[in-house]
């Protein structure tokens, strides 16, 4: 029986220095801090060195005490490393003392870490002889820890691996596996490629493997080129195509909600703003207008709501709504001559800890902090879409585009799916940082996992258009105040449009991420059978 060690011929504390640096490889592939595109290699190759770190060997193993710290370390400096602007909202906005906003995000990175670690350590455990099973198992135990960070606890998947892979080779799976199926697939190549030797190459097992790996993809490429740019009947066109211009107010955060200050000048800025557009649909961001409508001057909401009573323009509006009786929800408005009896509204469902509301047990930490919070009503999975011009539009507020599962709950009706995408968001709270470009390759996974554009209007970045390729066509200069003039072509199906929706809108709209968890634990089930296998033939 293989003896639980460390990797043979690695000082203790060099691999922890490996598990670190690759860490922040890892982050840093998310959005490369100098020009904020997305790393595919480089994060496969971050990737290797943790299966490098933790793979079985021929005569030892990693103990699954030992595998649980490296994959603690890698995953806390990854994470650490992507989201460390939380640091500005919580200091630079929040008030919070240096020192306890640092311990705060460094706790959160430990314990989203934990789900790494608790995987690397049972992968340990299982130390299989079979390369190929090991490279499965290896991808499906990263799969479950993906998971368990994107739901557990309301979920927290910013900077999910797969997010490296929107430009890649990979990206054609998104179709079909979304972003968790992409870091799944991702690990079992870099665990794959870690145990390959010289003499693997004599064998045809390998070019037999290699082989189907590359039909496998090139399938995938070849079925994702003919959904986006074929068409299979006469009858199926495109939706019409649609005017944008997307307001960027570009409001000082720490003056957007000051009374003095920044309330005055979104007030005024967006006003004139909405006045003046001239495209089909117009969209102001989250909290643009950042007032109750019962506390905003007499006739402003009605004003701008009478400017888009008639013709052929309309427009969303990010504003919260509601009083102290039955709450407050953070919304978007929707404005149009076919709204005027019964207005069109979005209300947020996913709703970000701390900001908009607080979890038990954790009043004493916003009590330090010096921010506007809410404790928000939640609105409902699935809420209706915004018509308009022949569009079928589909609010999203903020961080909501992390959650592909909850945003494909539209389409499980084809016929009424999302024509178009747009998110509503304000990462001003976080500077003028990575977190801007995070985000951006955020929505264009969600335009690949959907084939569906994703429209962005943000107070200081990226305002954007995304189609339904994952490509920005247009984006405006970040911290910057302006419209973002463009078109956007919708993809839907109808009478009118004959575009299908993707496999992975198929099923996450059906069973959420169900499938996905019952892969993992099918894999982590074959690997217990293997292990006890493998010892049953080390023991005769």
């Amino acid at each position: 029986m293989a003896r639980a060690t460390s990797t043979p011929g690695l000082p203790l504390a060099l691999q922890a220095l490996l598990a670190v640096a690759a860490g922040v490889a890892q982050a840093a592939s998310l959005a490369w801090p100098w020009s904020g595109e997305p790393l595919w290699w480089l994060q496969i190759a971050s990737m290797a060195v943790l299966a490098w770190l933790v793979r079985p060997h021929a005569t030892v193993s990693v103990s699954w005490q030992r595998g649980a710290a490296i994959g603690g370390l890698f995953a806390t400096a990854w994470l650490a490393g992507t989201f460390w602007w939380l640091f500005i909202s919580l200091h630079t906005y929040g008030g919070l003392a240096a020192p306890l906003a640092v311990a705060a995000v460094l706790g959160l990175a430990a314990f989203l870490a934990s789900y790494y670690a608790a995987m690397l350590g049972v992968f340990c455990r299982l130390a299989l002889t079979s390369k190929a099973l090991t490279a499965i198992i290896f991808g499906a135990f990263w799969l479950m820890a993906e998971l368990a960070r994107g739901t557990l606890w309301t979920g927290f998947p910013w900077g999910a691996g797969g997010y490296a892979h929107v430009d890649g080779p990979l990206a054609a799976l998104a179709r079909y596996g979304g972003v968790y199926g992409l870091g799944a697939v991702a690990a079992m190549l870099a665990m794959g490629a870690v145990q390959v030797r010289r003499a693997d190459f004599r064998g045809w097992r390998l070019w037999a493997v290699l082989l189907a790996l590359g039909a496998a993809l090139a399938l995938a490429t070849v079925d994702r080129f003919c959904a986006i740019h074929l068409c299979s009947t006469p009858q199926q066109r495109p939706a019409p195509s649609l005017s944008l211009e997307l307001l960027q107010g570009n409001i000082p955060q720490d003056e957007k909600f000051q009374s003095g200050s920044g309330v005055p000048l979104a007030l005024k800025w967006y006003a004139e703003a909405l006045r003046d557009a001239k495209a089909d649909l117009v969209v102001a961001p989250e909290t643009a207008i950042p007032l109750l409508p019962q506390q905003l001057i007499p006739g402003y909401l009605e004003g701008i709501q009478q400017r888009y009573a008639q013709g052929p323009q309309a427009a969303l509006l990010g504003i919260p709504l509601g009083d102290e009786a039955q709450g407050y929800t953070n919304s978007v408005l929707g404005m149009s001559p076919a709204t005027q009896a019964t207005p069109y509204r979005y209300d947020k469902h996913h709703l970000v800890p701390f900001g908009e509301f607080i979890p038990p047990f954790f009043k004493w930490f916003t009590a330090m902090l010096n921010i506007p919070l809410g404790d928000f009503n939640r609105g409902v999975v699935g809420q209706p879409s915004f018509a308009w011009a022949g569009q079928r539009i589909a609010p999203n507020i903020c961080y909501e585009d992390l959650f592909g599962e909850e945003l494909g709950a539209r389409f499980i009706d084809p016929a009424q799916a999302p024509t178009v995408f747009v998110n509503f968001s304000n990462i001003g709270w976080f500077g003028d940082t990575v977190a801007i470009d995070q985000h951006l390759q955020i929505s264009r996974m969600r335009a690949l996992e959907f084939e569906r554009p994703m429209v962005r209007a943000t107070n200081t970045g990226a305002t954007a258009i995304i189609d339904h390729r994952g490509v920005v066509t247009h984006q405006l200069a970040r911290t910057t105040r302006g419209v973002l003039k463009g078109e956007v072509q919708g993809r839907g199906l109808d009478p009118q449009s004959g575009w299908a929706i993707t496999p992975y809108a198929w099923w996450v709209s059906r069973w959420g991420l169900w499938p996905l968890w019952m892969f993992g634990a099918l894999v982590l089930a074959l690997g217990v059978w293997a292990r006890n296998k493998d010892m049953g033939a080390r023991r005769h």
